[in-house]
């Protein structure tokens, strides 16, 4: 939310690695908004092209979501066949809960 007083953009830090299931996993932490969610679209439109089956993000270190990192999170959806959050933040949680995302974005047991 660093941008909120007009300063510096939100800093966002994406990794992405396959586990070993095979599936790929998009690490996002920091803070994820209108300021930056375009990085985070770009990595998702660079894996998404190989034409993935699943799609994991690790939100455990995400801070703050507003609704730009929502609506990539949610424009995943139907680029690959599953999409799923791992351990979001309570924070993050929170929101995909309040929005009632969490059918379409459904957290890992």
């Amino acid at each position: 939310m660093a941008g909120i007083d007009g300063g510096s953009a939100a800093e966002v830090v994406i990794d992405t690695r396959v586990d070993p299931s095979g599936a790929l996993v998009v690490t996002v932490s920091g803070e994820l908004d209108m300021s930056n969610a375009s990085s985070l679209e770009a990595t998702v439109a660079s894996i998404t092209a190989e034409g993935p089956e699943r799609l994991i993000f690790d939100l455990s270190g995400l801070r703050f979501m507003d609704s730009a990192g929502i609506a990539v999170l949610v424009s995943a959806t139907s680029k690959v066949n599953a999409v799923q959050l791992r351990d979001p933040s309570p924070v993050v949680r929170r929101v995909i809960e309040l929005t009632g995302l969490s059918g379409v974005l459904p957290i890992e047991p």
